[in-house]
């Protein structure tokens, strides 16, 4: 099987940058003003998309339903504080980065700690899918003709972001801090200077306050609630990414906890400021948003043109539809809907590394890239998030029934645990004998936190109990169908890797002993790959050495061993049919009865494999070999080692000669070019021979001696194996050129 040499890698390191040691951990930790903007994108940025979604589901009852939208969106406020204070009692007592899924983990049990893992791992893709769809949304509103390539520009964006990420957490945050400060600071000022307007008589108008939707009569008491409750859940959407905070506690530079602390503090404030302004100014300018823009009576264009987000419509009206600050606030606010998604390129990484750790999740996830970042849970991230908006076409109308749900079964399952550890900490105290030596337990402070926890676990419970029947019906049912499979997978997996490892544990039960040594070079042809697998063999000092060609072809099989007697190999070589045209089969045959022969021996099959320098040159070389390969690791007593052969192309790629090779460094001995002896006493051409010099440098062709017998074989006197190999290379008719 050919393998290919690092010209991938090469590729790899000029898109993400060299790798980084793993002492400079330490510095990719994030300080609070880097923390803030990777960290907090998501909840900022969902005050772009929460009161729209709020309004608009109000607008379903009618006008007269915009009322109701100051009560509703001081719930969502309340609910904020309220999880805001929540998550700061988890960072003290878990400050490990695990978050809900290790504070239910412990607290709850196994399935309750999986269950939040399955939740916050489906919120994390619709953070990514709804964010980028979003921030696609508000572009289409500023630049309307792009509105038929929204998917391609969806997916081209996810790309964007998950490469930004690859190239380390440090740098995503520095790339992220700027956008995401120009957004608060941009639409804090549409909002005080649209508040300021509003005081001084002159309040914006959006371009939709002319708009209406027919007001719906006779609506029944149980359909008024749903409605205000479904509102309610849509605003909710403001709380996404609250976590991401307590999920990511290692990741901020020291003291973790308290920075940690102070970042939730800050963004939770900035969130409620944006939100409750962008409700004020949307109800002043009488934005008018619909989920169907051809219910808005008046909009004729609905068919042809797309509605101007909530966001749009208020920049519009407050600095002007074709002002600088407009397409400053547009271009920011996008910016930041499509960074939003770092919130979950960060702690999607991060939670795959815990379950990994704790044997939930493949051991791959727990592995650092060259940029010290969890790479591979970044590029799952992104496959499943370019899935999603390919098959929702990017439409943030349809994704967002899918979101929120996630979040608030963490929430209650993370705020459950919480309580839970609180009341196990005031046990553990009450039992605590006195002069034990223990530091006691400041049981006002636990108190605190126990109420505020228990406070936090009541609200997002009854939240998770309003979003689900309200969002249940318009397509929140797949998280609840996705959820479940999830948790069986990760399940799984535990079950798996725990079998494994009871397997594979060390006892004083099992016992190894082998009774021999002996080495086969699997042969094809005579080739400069075989000769230095049989260079290999010998050097090794095995106490057998045989070569072994499986004859499909009887005339090749004949042609080989003349070859191999021309050349004067003095290594035995033996002929296995194979009738059948099988070459592994009759091997593995063959090497069963030589253990049965000759006792547990251990066997070593050397076979050449090919190092090539372009990826399309894998598909050009026969397979045969790692089909072979493949089946003698099934087999007893056997080992596979490989042979490498630097082709020409892998010298061509870097411009350079490979490395002397670790066995020769280790003995001392010089790269130098194989010593061949020609019958006729004629060279090669120079271009020729220059070449074939090359390839024996790259390869370290040289005669070698072995240092005992190469060991004995049927039908070969065991004197006669001195395990020396002298390789006779003819050379071409003299011609024009030649030299002698």
């Amino acid at each position: 099987m050919p393998l290919v040499t690092n010209e991938i890698r090469s590729l790899k390191a000029r898109l993400i940058g060299d790798p980084l040691p793993s002492e400079k951990l330490e510095g990719q930790l994030l300080p609070k003003h880097l923390a803030l903007p990777i960290f907090a994108s998501d909840p900022l940025s969902s005050v772009a998309y929460a009161p729209q979604e709020l309004l608009m589901i109000l607008l379903l009852g009618g006008m007269a339903f915009l009322t109701f939208a100051p009560w509703v969106a001081a719930l969502v406020v309340l609910l904020l504080v309220v999880v805001v204070a929540s998550y700061r009692q988890l960072i003290k007592a878990y400050p490990s980065g695990g978050g809900d899924y290790e504070v239910a983990h412990r607290n709850l049990g196994e399935k309750a700690g999986l269950i939040v893992a399955s939740a916050l791992l489906v919120d994390y893709v619709m953070t990514v899918a709804v964010s980028v769809a979003s921030g696609v949304d508000n572009i289409i509103s500023a630049v309307p003709e792009l509105d038929p390539f929204r998917i391609e520009i969806a997916v081209a964006f996810v790309v964007l972001l998950a490469g930004v990420n690859l190239r380390g957490v440090r740098e995503s945050s520095k790339a992220f801090a700027v956008p995401t400060y120009l957004f608060v600071g941009s639409v804090f000022v549409m909002v005080v200077v649209g508040l300021v307007r509003a005081a001084t008589g002159d309040a914006p108008v959006a371009e939709s306050a002319a708009y209406t939707v027919q007001n719906v009569e006779h609506t029944t008491q149980a359909a008024f609630v749903l409605l205000l409750l479904r509102a309610f859940a849509s605003g909710c959407s403001a709380l996404t990414g609250v976590e991401a905070i307590a999920n990511g506690v290692q990741a901020f530079r020291r003291p973790k906890v308290r920075n940690a602390q102070m970042t939730l503090v800050f963004m939770g404030s900035i969130a409620i400021v944006l939100f409750v302004g962008l409700i004020s100014l949307a109800l002043i300018a009488r934005v008018h948003y619909a989920e169907d823009a051809c219910d808005l009576q008046g909009f004729t264009a609905c068919a042809s043109t797309p509605q101007r987000s909530l966001i749009a419509q208020i920049a519009a009206a407050t600095f002007g539809g074709g002002s600088v600050l407009f397409f400053v606030v547009q271009a920011t606010t996008a910016a930041v809907l499509l960074l939003a998604a770092n919130t979950a390129f960060n702690g999607f990484p991060l939670l795959g590394s815990i379950l990994a750790r704790d044997s939930y999740a493949p051991k791959a996830l727990s592995t650092r890239g060259d940029r010290l970042i969890y790479s591979n849970g970044v590029i799952v991230l992104a496959l499943v998030a370019v899935a999603l908006l390919v098959v929702y076409r990017a439409n943030v109308t349809s994704l967002i029934q899918l979101y929120i749900i996630g979040v608030f079964v963490s929430f209650t399952l993370g705020q459950t645990g919480m309580v839970r550890h609180w009341l196990r900490q005031l046990r553990s105290d009450r039992s605590r004998l006195p002069g034990s030596g223990d530091e006691p337990l400041d049981r006002g402070q636990v108190w605190r936190s126990l109420t505020i926890n228990a406070i936090g676990a009541t609200f997002t419970s009854v939240v998770l109990v309003i979003v689900t029947v309200t969002k249940f019906t318009h397509g929140a049912w797949l998280v609840f169908v996705i959820m479940p499979v999830l948790f069986v997978l990760m399940l799984g997996v535990n079950r798996y890797y725990r079998d494994v490892s009871h397997e594979i544990e060390a006892d004083v039960d099992t016992q190894f002993g082998a009774t021999g040594d002996h080495a086969i070079v699997l042969v094809n042809k005579l080739q400069k790959p075989v000769l230095k697998a049989v260079d290999y063999a010998i050097a090794a000092k095995h106490a057998g050495l045989e070569a072994v060609h499986v004859a499909i072809d009887d005339a090749e099989a004949r042609r080989l061993q003349e070859q191999w007697a021309e050349h004067g190999i003095e290594v035995p070589l033996t002929i296995v049919p194979s009738p059948y045209r099988d070459i592994s089969m009759p091997l593995i045959r063959y090497i069963k009865a030589h253990r049965l022969e000759h006792g547990s021996e251990v066997v070593t099959v050397y076979t050449p494999v090919f190092v090539v320098g372009h990826w399309w040159e894998t598909f050009l070389h026969n397979h045969r070999g790692r089909r072979i390969r493949k089946k003698l690791l099934l087999v007893h007593g056997v080992t596979v080692a490989l042979v490498p052969w630097l082709l020409d192309s892998s010298e061509l790629l870097y411009g350079r000669r490979s490395r002397p090779l670790p066995g020769q460094e280790r003995r001392g001995e010089p790269v130098r070019p194989a010593l061949r002896r020609s019958p006729q006493g004629v060279f090669h051409h120079e271009a020729q021979e220059d070449r074939l010099l090359r390839s024996a440098q790259r390869n370290s062709l040289q005669p070698r001696r072995a240092s005992r017998p190469a060991g004995p074989a049927e039908g070969v006197d065991q004197t006669q194996c001195t395990g020396e190999m002298r390789v006779l290379v003819p050379a071409p008719p003299s011609g024009d050129g030649g030299r002698s």
